[in-house]
């Protein structure tokens, strides 16, 4: 059966955008900005975007087209006989079960919230902070309401891809991050021009070096080379399938500047809704999940016309987790697809079922199963699951997709740069050569071991030690597989 294409390359454009644009780097983006020195650390950040998120992007887009499947057999496709890069599906698949098994349920909190303020629930002068962040805290102690809103976000994205790559997932896609797009210019306009907002503009965009020095010149060149390297969802194949339904009538490094772009310009404006918006009303901009639940709620409360900016905002959130979760789940029907030949109908029917057992976990996780903390005191299920995913596969993944396109026991860079240079358009420059065989994977590791190192070593050594072993014992794999062969 032919692969189905994408019918346009703004589609490929758009849907790959969707993807990478999360609500991570929605919410955490503009206060890393604040907090690291403002416009200095959005310069070191496109540095480190360039030299470190672009090229495995581009591997990732390549692997998929030159294998024209998703990541469940890519390697297979590709791998010289009798090598071991195959094994990757274990990671690739995964990392995509596991990412779904939290973020349906954060989609559902922000669904949630486009109701709330909707039907103007966080309007009033009666409502104190306390109480916006009491009905927070109410949310996640309702597993039923959780369970409710996480399910419709699984039973609506793999609704859409039931309609296939054209019709459903490029279709839908385009409209979203047209609707995100146009979203986000409207509230950042208005956000800054409230009474006050210049000075959040300043905090944003100005240079403040002091700050930059009282932090710590190390802890915001490593928070933007990490916030450069996570931000685009790149080591899981989530990006490799949308390479497969593309076709080469264009080179694919043209393609990857034109996702990164629209992604940095995604992080960068929802910058310019937040943090004015907070300076505007005297408010903190906090980070994390408090900041889009509790802070924004109570900005929007104090706004005039706040019910409409507060549904707006709510509907872009929406517009941002659903777009990736279509994306994935575009991955995961096709796992089923070409792994054992499934029709799209039974892929979606399996896994509306599997994701939504898989996702229970999580929602009870902040409730009837509060009482689990596996990374320790304050943790909880969804820490874990997301400490899988982004501390682990993504960059071990990333490992292996750069490793794979340069290196003679794998695809190869001469196959690599045939590949990603076919068709009209930017040319992938050969003299990147070596430092993808050496520096970029040198980057990643230290990315990959800070990220443990920073997590458990303030926790005492009977967390570190025990967790610094699983982290090699993950890097051991990934070199078996890099350099392991079937013995003749």
């Amino acid at each position: 059966m032919e692969r189905e294409k994408f019918s346009s390359r703004l589609g490929f454009i758009l849907v790959s955008a969707g993807c990478a644009v999360g609500l991570g780097n929605v919410w955490k983006f503009p206060y890393m900005c604040g907090e690291y020195g403002g416009a200095a650390f959005i310069l070191i950040y496109l540095v480190f975007l360039a030299i470190l998120g672009f090229p495995i992007l581009v591997c990732e887009f390549t692997v998929g087209r030159g294998s024209q499947k998703s990541c469940a057999i890519s390697f297979r496709e590709l791998e010289p006989e009798g090598r071991k890069w195959h094994h990757y599906r274990i990671l690739g698949i995964s990392a995509n079960y596991i990412l779904m098994m939290f973020y349906t349920m954060v989609a559902g909190w922000m669904l949630y919230y486009f109701w709330r303020c909707l039907t103007g629930e966080f309007t009033g002068a009666a409502m104190t902070p306390e109480e916006v962040a009491g009905k927070f805290s109410a949310m996640t102690q309702n597993p039923g309401l959780m369970t409710f809103w996480m399910v419709l976000v699984v039973v609506l994205a793999f609704g859409i891809c039931s309609f296939g790559v054209q019709k459903g997932v490029e279709r839908i896609s385009k409209v979203m991050m047209i609707g995100l797009l146009g979203l986000i210019l409207v509230l950042a306009v208005h956000s800054v021009t409230l009474p006050g907002a210049m000075e959040g503009v300043k905090f944003y965009l100005v240079p403040d070096f002091k700050a930059m020095m009282e932090i710590g010149m190390g802890n915001v060149i490593f928070g933007a080379m990490s916030q450069a390297f996570f931000t685009l969802s790149i080591g899981c194949g989530a990006m490799a399938i949308f390479g497969s339904y593309l076709g080469r009538e264009r080179s694919l490094t043209g393609e990857a500047v034109n996702v990164i772009v629209l992604d940095t310009f995604v992080a960068l404006m929802a910058g310019f809704i937040i943090i004015p918006a907070c300076f505007a009303y005297r408010i903190e901009p906090g980070a994390g999940p408090s900041l889009i639940f509790i802070t924004l709620p109570n900005v929007f409360n104090q706004m005039a016309g706040g019910r409409i900016w507060g549904s707006l905002f709510f509907l872009f959130m929406s517009f941002a987790a659903l777009s990736t979760i279509i994306a994935v789940f575009e991955n995961i029907l096709s796992f089923a697809v070409d792994l054992w030949g499934w029709s799209r109908k039974k892929a979606v029917s399996v896994n509306i079922v599997a994701i939504a057992l898989l996702s229970m976990p999580c929602v009870l996780g902040f409730n009837v199963l509060a009482g689990i903390q596996p990374l320790g005191p304050n943790s909880g299920i969804m820490d874990l699951e997301d400490f899988l995913v982004s501390s682990n596969i993504l960059p071990l993944g990333s490992l292996i997709y750069v490793a794979f396109c340069v290196s003679r026991n794998g695809w190869g860079f001469q196959n690599f740069l045939a590949e990603v240079n076919a068709g009209d358009g930017m040319r992938f420059p050969e003299k990147m050569k070596g430092y993808m065989t050496i520096g970029l994977p040198a980057i990643v590791v230290v990315i990959y071991l800070k990220g443990y190192y920073d997590l458990f070593y303030g926790k005492g050594m009977g967390y570190f030690i025990p967790w610094m072993v699983v982290a090699f014992a993950l890097l051991g794999f990934v070199a078996w597989m890099v350099f392991g062969k079937k013995k003749q």
